[in-house]
């Protein structure tokens, strides 16, 4: 039995990946033409919205001037109705302000902001960064808390103050404290994005807005599938699509880096020509490609792989 519920506000969509960037066979430079069928595939299987520039983009190892050029190629590719994001998050401030203004003019819909890594601000110090970017364009914010990797993670109050900026809309969330944002979502008109493949389904439940997946780039129909079920109140069917995307998540994610496993996936299927990455990451050895391999062709849904 299903009951129809009132579907959240959804200021950039409700599936997104975050995408990965294609590079040539040896690494030296980004395959513009790659990322546009790229691009284009995931629109034609259940996105509304693609991130680029983040760090499953391989965002630390790609030039500005790469970074402009992705965002040009992909804009060409998907047309002007796909939600494209940009990631310009840094540990400089100065520096990602710079990088907002190179892209305002570029027609993409919003940034994707991360807290700053490594450098361990306060959270005045966030607030301040945060604040800077979204004055550098009138471009809307996505932030981004994923304190495992940054290393601070954003707190209550801070995420509340920066909900009162008129440019900040939304909040990627891969910090998982489900009771915290709750109580957020509650005091504020934030919208959440899960940022968790695992979570994908909790957060739809208590009110999420849409998600931002890696494991998106295989299994874009089941996402939608799943948001469609939640929107229409069908938990059952939910929760085996849930199921289903569990066993995806545990193959790109526990064999080896998620770039690393998303770019063999889709070279196996025969949607990249090749699964280059740029160090640090290093590609899957045979033996993991036969073992993601034989993970995802057991999940109903997903396009085989060779």
């Amino acid at each position: 039995m299903s009951t129809e519920r009132t579907a959240p506000a959804r200021p950039f969509g409700a599936v997104g990946t975050a995408m990965v960037t294609p590079f040539s066979a040896d690494g030296e430079s980004i395959d513009l033409d790659a990322a546009q069928r790229l691009a284009v595939h995931l629109r034609d299987h259940g996105h509304d919205l693609l991130v680029l520039n983040g760090t499953t983009g391989e965002s630390p190892t790609t030039s500005g001037e790469e970074k402009l050029a992705l965002v040009r190629a992909v804009r060409e590719a998907v047309g002007p109705d796909m939600t494209l994001i940009a990631g310009v998050g840094s540990n400089d401030t100065r520096k990602s302000v710079r990088v907002v203004r190179d892209h305002a003019a570029l027609g993409i819909d919003g940034l994707l902001v991360v807290t700053p890594y490594y450098s361990k601000p306060s959270q005045e110090g966030i607030i301040a960064h945060v604040e800077a970017i979204a004055a550098a364009s009138d471009l809307p914010v996505m932030l981004y808390d994923i304190p495992g990797r940054t290393g601070v993670p954003l707190s209550r109050e801070t995420i509340l103050h920066l909900a009162e900026n008129p440019s900040v809309l939304a909040l990627k969330d891969a910090k998982g404290d489900l009771l915290e944002s709750a109580l957020i979502m509650a005091q504020s008109d934030l919208a959440y994005y899960s940022g968790e493949d695992a979570l994908n389904l909790p957060w739809l439940a208590i009110g999420a807005s849409g998600l931002v997946s890696v494991i998106g780039h295989v299994a874009g129909d089941l996402l939608a599938e799943l948001v469609e079920a939640v929107d229409a109140g069908d938990i059952p069917r939910a929760q085996e699509l849930h199921g289903r995307l569990a066993a995806v998540t545990e193959a790109i994610f526990g064999l080896m880096p998620g770039v690393v496993a998303a770019k063999t996936a889709l070279h196996l299927q025969g949607v990249l020509p090749h699964a280059a990455v740029r160090g640090p990451h290093s590609p899957a050895s045979e033996a993991q490609s036969r073992a993601l391999a034989q993970a995802l062709d057991a999940v109903p849904g997903i396009a085989p792989l060779h």
